[in-house]
This record gives structure tokens, sequence and C-alpha cells, in this order.
């Protein structure tokens, strides 16, 4: 079988390319380290603010401690055709209370399963992109999203 040969990418492309697949691709998985041992789960993003990502998270959940710990994270968004985004970030905890409200008015699955918005057991991080990577999967090369558009 022979690999298909990749369109080659346009460095100015990249944001953009970068950009649409987050928005297709929906749920990334999230590294985190426990200790010595990485961790790595689904997690579906809250909110989006250019490669800026916020994720919402219990306290008694696992990760909770390790972020407490460390944290130094990384998102990877894959799609059907296993073209990847990672975003390597810091998660801190957010403390907007303006954007939390607008988060918790938009998602409707945070009020459901928690009720309120005041509730003490929601935690949303907010991770902070300190590097952000594009590759097409048979290109088995990254491509980094100029520093400058990661805010």
């Amino acid at each position: 079988m022979h690999k298909p040969i990749p369109k080659p990418v346009d460095p100015a492309e990249v944001p953009a390319l970068a950009r649409d697949l987050m928005r297709v691709a929906k749920f990334p998985l999230l590294a985190t380290v426990d200790g010595d041992q990485p961790r790595v789960r689904p997690v579906s993003p809250v909110r989006t603010e250019n490669f800026t990502v916020y994720v919402a998270n219990l306290r008694g959940y696992h990760k909770t401690e390790e972020i407490a710990a460390n944290p130094r994270v990384e998102l990877c968004y894959v799609d059907h055709e296993h073209n990847q985004v990672r975003i390597t970030g810091i998660a801190e905890v957010l403390r907007d209370d303006s954007l939390l409200h607008e988060i918790w008015s938009t998602n409707p699955l945070l009020r459901y399963y928690l009720g309120e918005a005041d509730n003490p057991e929601l935690i949303v991080y907010r991770i902070i992109p300190t590097r952000v990577r594009y590759m097409r999967e048979w290109a088995l090369e990254y491509h980094e999203v100029p520093v400058e558009e990661l805010a």
C-alpha cells in the first residue's frame, strides 16, 4: 500500500488550519502528569478563544490533584483524517466571575449536571497556550503556529 503524498502546508495557513481542525474535532485528549506517570483522558471544552481552551472539571476528579501539583498540560485534537493539533500550555483555575457566568449560561450540560453556577464542585481551567503545533497525518511533520497567534 502506498502512503498518500501530503499536500504541502503553507505556513501562513497553519493558524487557520489548526483552528478549523479544533472546530471539527471538538473533543481533545488532555494529558497531565500524576507524579511520574502521564495520564490522558478525553475532555469536552466549555469554551475556546483562539487557542486558549477552557475545560470544566469537578474537584473530586483525580486530574484536579494532578493539575494542582503540575499545571503543565497538553491537549491533542485529532480529526477523522488523523490530522492533529497539539496545544502545550499551563492550566490555571478560572477566577473571572463574569466569564464563569457566561460559560455557565451557554452550557446546558453544566447546568443539568451541577444545578447551580456556584456549585463548589465546579472548577473551570483556562489552558493558556505556550506552544501550538499542527500536523497532517501523512506528513509526519509538525508546523508551529506563530507565538503571536496564540492569544
